[in-house]
């Protein structure tokens, strides 16, 4: 479920000469483009992003990168890209950024659909002129590389059917892969978790525990490390519980010093109109605080302003 939801009926024309109000003159009022923005849904948003420039003639979003600076301005530019933009942005940061942020490859490729893996793919190339595949294998290596690019093919099987002998198989092949032998076949590990269906895998989860005398998460721990382990483990929680996946993300993004602020924008803007109140649930029953709590305590200013309208209410 959604936080951020839009309204039923709304003048494009009126949100767009509210928000050059907002920013035309001395100062910006911070309030209204929150009030504003948060109130409509993405494709809203969109409608005032085309109707600013025809009824005004200007960039909205030039002129909100020029009003605004820091975390708050990168939420809000954010919240006014399209869905699929806006992973294809984030993605390109992450290969292309100083350094590679293995962490969004890794969240983006694991949690999103065949069809947003396929848009993903077909805007990447039109916005860059090369293939996502090209920078994640120019930008990583070995093993991680591969699970990477199994995974930017959004070709998971995506239907229900469980055939429960295959399911055994399946478990047996993981645990043969890993904890029986001595080092680890890393490519039947990809080739399961990264290919068959969700209702499989989560019999082949099961049917591993009864051989292995331990969660597929403990193997992964014990046999892989690095990218690798991280990739693997975000593919068996994507399919066991994504919204607890999230917030997992949103925790580890705020606890201890400092915040990962890259993090904890990309998942409050990219979940909050599909499952921001189901990660919200999950976080208070994982962390016993809840995630409008922790980003109080962590955030500031306009940028805190923001990320709690994302987040919807307190639980």
């Amino acid at each position: 479920m959604a936080t951020i939801k839009g309204v039923s009926s709304f003048s494009a024309e009126q949100e767009a000469q509210a928000l050059r109000k907002a920013m035309k003159g001395f100062g910006t009022d911070e309030d209204a483009i929150i009030e504003i923005l948060t109130k409509l849904n993405v494709s809203q948003r969109q409608q005032v992003l085309i109707t600013y420039k025809s009824t005004i003639g200007r960039d909205l979003i030039d002129d909100l990168k020029s009003e605004l600076s820091g975390n708050f301005e990168r939420v809000i530019v954010g919240m006014m890209t399209p869905t699929t933009m806006y992973d294809v942005h984030e993605l390109r940061r992450a290969v292309k950024g100083a350094g590679t942020d293995e962490g969004c490859l890794i969240e983006i490729l694991a949690s999103r659909t065949n069809e947003e893996i396929r848009r993903i793919n077909e805007n990447y190339k039109c916005q860059y002129g090369c293939t996502l595949e090209e920078d994640i294998v120019s930008d990583t290596s070995s093993m991680f590389r591969r699970v990477l690019v199994s995974l930017a093919t959004g070709n998971r099987d995506e239907g229900t059917y469980v055939d429960a002998a295959l399911a055994q198989q399946d478990a047996q092949c993981l645990y043969e892969a890993g904890e029986k032998k001595w080092g680890t076949d890393e490519v039947q590990f990809m080739a399961i978790l990264c290919t068959r269906n969700r209702s499989h895998l989560l019999r082949v989860f099961d049917a591993y525990r009864g051989i292995a005398n331990k969660d597929i998460t403990d193997s992964i721990k014990s046999e892989m490390s690095g990218d690798l382990e991280d990739a693997l483990l975000a593919v068996v929680k994507c399919m066991r519980n994504k919204p607890a996946y999230f917030a997992e993300r949103l925790y580890k993004s705020m606890k201890g010093l400092g915040t990962d602020d890259n993090t904890l924008i990309r998942v409050m803007v990219s979940r909050s109109e599909i499952d921001m109140l189901d990660i919200r649930r999950e976080f208070l029953t994982m962390y016993g605080k809840s995630l409008h709590s922790f980003i109080k305590g962590d955030c500031s200013g306009d940028y805190r302003k923001v990320l709690l309208r994302l987040c919807g209410g307190e639980d």
